[in-house]
């Protein structure tokens, strides 16, 4: 875990390394000036010799000035380390993310991905700018004070010994116990997340239903269960500081009686007494420093592991050795394809699919709400990979395809558009980011976009929200049918896309893709059979299965579900319902 944490030090390796040396510097420049202050009171006050404590002083500066020197790098250099950790382990797991199938995103939530990029990633920030000043510096300090302690009195020294040891063991079983509950605080870190999520992207409908109260009341609990579990874990956190106190606090009586005992036996001088008092002093600081190292390291081994999960996660779609680098046309052809979205379910999500579709032929696609429609065109760009069976795209199987070259001959418009903040050129230059101005005008006006670009006061330079807020459902289809066009795929998947345009729109948008790019295969996927009764050929899905595959005339005939969902669309029938029609044809079946 941590391996794979440090492997993102890279280009700060030195840097991490000066950091501690820099430390180290401080620490001895601070345990030589307890040896130079009782140099002073030994031989220049208790002597009355003024040019020693002079001289003496002037040294006692200047190691004072090398120590703040020493400490100022330090402090330089562990803050540009631990920035460009951070930097290194964003950059490490969102390069990764853009790898991942869909099936590796359904893993984790997008809001624990949003709170590994940033909370966990601030916690191992904050853990190893203190680990490279406060690790080397606070047991340095202790080292170098129970040394120079040793020197002047073994038998007072052996006192520092002894709680230093006890300290350590308790502070060990503290960090053992906190651990676990720091975990459970960025997994409800989560939580707090999604729900700030899901209510800002959908506050038009919170609004709407005046759901404020409820939104805000679960956001209250997700903040609440984080304060509870921070609370569990501080309290045991904060026993720390008074035990380590009281034991400190415990040394310095027990040196002041057993000193001062010294002193009158002439067995030690004042100025060695007022030494070892100050080690003591620094031996405390020492411990409180790796007390507030032991809390950071409690708090990022949690964030640690999830950021290892991200960064080690392995995408469940891969290129072969030697990958084809050009589709030669259009064909699709499934063989005995099974789906399933969990490895090894015994329920898959499309059965024993056989399909062949010429290339530049236009395919509709109809079926009823979970009839595995959207599931199907995925295998075709491989956001998913099939269960069983094989998917060939120009004649070879999709799996034989680097992954770049088949997606950007497969242009995809989902159910769900997305548009991104920028302006309506810079959406659209996302299917081609060479595309002129002139190309990108021309895609709008296949996809029918056209017509409201213009009115807008600053036309293609017109900035679009995050998410396309400032443009309606329709307008937004429009845009991403336009921006799959720029990308002049050898095919193109409209995934539900003209949903919410009119039918006179839809019928344009259909004629612009026969009339403009005949070359290219079409696949429709719709509720209107209006949409799709002009296509070449069609597939009506069924839960999973190719319940009927051909020309709009001939389904009419031989096709119940198509035949009774045509009827009723075009008044014949008394409901346009395709889960209706499906559970009548398979109750038909039955009897």
């Amino acid at each position: 875990m941590f391996k794979t944490i440090l492997s993102q030090v890279k280009e700060f390796r030195l840097i991490s390394i000066l950091t501690p040396a820099c430390m180290l510097g401080e620490v001895i420049c601070e345990m030589v000036i307890p040896v130079l202050m009782g140099r002073i009171v030994d031989y220049g006050v208790m002597a009355g010799n003024t040019s020693y404590i002079l001289e003496t002083g002037a040294r006692m500066i200047a190691v004072a000035l090398c120590g703040l020197a020493a400490g100022l790098l330090g402090g330089v250099f562990a803050a540009r380390a631990g920035a460009g950790l951070a930097r290194n382990l964003r950059k490490a797991m969102f390069d990764n993310i853009q790898t991942f199938s869909f099936s590796n995103i359904d893993k984790f939530s997008t809001s624990s991905l949003v709170t590994r990029l940033t909370t966990d990633v601030t916690n191992i920030q904050n853990a190893y700018m203190m680990v490279l000043r406060m690790a080397m510096r606070a047991p340095a300090t202790m080292i170098v004070a129970l040394f120079m302690s040793f020197m002047i009195s073994a038998r007072l020294s052996s006192i520092y010994l002894a709680a230093v040891a006890v300290l350590a063991l308790f502070m060990g079983l503290m960090m053992r116990s906190t651990t676990r509950y720091f975990k459970q605080v960025f997994e409800r870190y989560d939580l707090l997340n999604e729900s700030v999520q899901e209510n800002v992207s959908a506050i038009r409908v919170v609004k709407a239903y005046v759901r404020e109260d409820y939104e805000i009341g679960r956001f209250r609990r997700a903040a609440g269960n984080i304060y509870e579990m921070f609370m569990r874990a501080e309290l045991r956190l904060a026993l720390i500081s008074p035990v380590m106190m009281g034991i400190v606090y415990s040394c310095i009586l027990l040196i002041s009686w057993f000193g001062a005992n010294m002193i009158v036996g002439s067995t030690l001088s004042t100025g060695n007494l007022m030494s070892l008092l100050t080690y003591c002093m620094n031996i405390l600081m020492s411990l409180m420093m790796l007390s507030m190292v032991v809390i950071m390291i409690s708090m990022s081994e949690a964030s640690a592991k999830r950021i290892t999960e991200v960064i080690l996660e392995k995408s469940s779609l891969t290129n072969p050795d030697n990958p084809l680098m050009e589709v030669p046309d259009g064909s699709i052809r499934f063989e005995n394809v099974y789906f399933s979205y969990s490895p090894g379910s015994s329920d898959p999500v499309l059965q024993d699919i056989d399909l062949d579709i010429r290339s530049g032929e236009s395919i509709g696609i109809i079926g009823g709400t979970g009839s595995s429609k959207s599931s199907l065109v995925n295998l075709i760009s491989r956001l998913y990979d099939v269960t069983e069976g094989r998917i060939l795209v120009g004649g070879h199987d999709v799996r034989e395809y680097d992954l770049d070259v088949l997606r950007r001959q497969v242009a995809v418009v989902l159910q769900k558009n997305v548009l991104f903040s920028g302006t309506i050129y810079e959406n659209l230059r996302w299917g081609d980011p060479d595309a002129t101005d002139e190309e990108c005008r021309r895609a709008c006006q296949l996809a029918c976009a056209d017509e409201f670009i213009e009115k807008m006061p600053e036309g293609y330079n017109t900035y679009i929200e995050q998410g396309g807020t400032n443009v309606s459902g329709g307008q937004k289809q429009r845009l991403c049918i336009a921006r799959a066009i720029l990308r002049k795929p050898r095919i193109l998947i409209l995934d539900d896309s003209t949903s919410a345009v009119d039918t006179a729109t839809d019928a344009k948008i259909r004629r612009a893709f026969a009339e403009e790019i005949p070359g290219t295969t079409r696949l429709i996927i719709a509720q209107r059979i209006a949409s799709v009764q002009d296509c070449d050929r069609i597939i009506v899905m069924d839960d999973g299965r190719v319940n009927g595959f051909g020309r709009h005339a001939d389904l009419l005939r031989s096709n119940r579900i198509y035949r009774e969902v045509y009827e009723s669309q075009t008044g014949a029938g008394a409901d346009a319902d395709f889960d209706k029609a499906g559970n009548d044809s398979a109750q038909s079946a039955e009897t």
